[in-house]
């Protein structure tokens, strides 16, 4: 791997990049100017609108071309790895069967008011996604939806009543970090209710999450975008019997 890398546009290493961003102005020269203005504060020189559209009452939707100066290393790049083995759903539930000798129980749940179900529903429905079913579909998993906007308060009683082993929290609104709001809350709540040998396993999911900050937010493990079933059940069944 190279040392160093530089964005690509036309040409390899030319340094060119596309940005998009929205601008409380309204359409026209001026908006446009402050666009590039604005491209040339992030280091976007020389810059291009190439795409202006009204958006409502006096905002616009611009999109800039342009060239950065700026290098990429990385060796430097730091990420969450995959500290669990990728398994076929035979080998899920048949460690599951070792480890535990019943079916590994799952809440899943969209909290406060998030109302979209469908990351949730892609991990836990027998569908799935991407060609993988969800966790419905493992025989040794028993698997609770309990849909879209589902109180705290409702997730920690179902958590109880269901004996849960893991908790899975879909996040897809973010604004003003309301996922993260949100996952510390139920984290919090958890922890008040159980006690720590207790708790089931938290996790948490969605496209705005930082995989690295399941310590920070107080859950056990963090899935981002691009997340399918099959590595979910993996996690599950590794941590089944108290692994975390």
């Amino acid at each position: 791997m190279s040392d160093v890398v530089r964005p690509y546009g036309d040409t390899t290493g030319d340094g060119m990049v596309q940005v998009s961003f929205t601008l409380p102005l309204p359409a026209g020269r001026r908006g446009e100017g402050a666009a590039l203005q604005l491209a040339g504060k992030m280091g976007i020189d020389p810059a291009m609108v190439v795409h202006a559209r009204p958006i409502g009452d006096g905002h616009t939707f611009f999109v800039v071309y342009g060239r950065v100066n700026h290098l990429v290393e990385p060796g430097k790049v730091v990420v969450a790895e995959r500290d669990f083995p990728l398994l076929s759903a035979k080998d899920v539930n048949a460690a599951i069967r070792g480890r535990l000798r019943r079916k590994f129980v799952v809440v899943g749940a969209c909290i406060g008011t998030d109302a979209h179900t469908v990351g949730i529903d892609a991990i836990l429905n027998v569908k799935g996604i991407a060609g993988e079913k969800g966790l419905e579909y493992y025989r040794e998993m028993r698997v609770v939806n309990l849909g879209a906007q589902v109180t705290v308060a409702d997730l920690v009683a179902a958590a109880t009543a269901e004996q849960a082993d893991a908790v899975l929290v879909s996040q897809v609104v973010t604004q003003r970090d309301a996922h993260l709001h949100n996952t510390r809350a139920m984290s919090a709540a958890f922890r008040e209710a159980f006690a720590p040998a207790r708790r089931p396993l938290l996790v948490a999911g969605g496209p705005r999450f930082d995989e690295r900050m399941a310590g920070e937010l107080g859950v056990d493990r963090i899935f981002g975008r691009g997340t399918t079933p099959r590595e979910v059940a993996s996690y599950l069944a590794h941590t089944a019997g108290g692994a975390r």
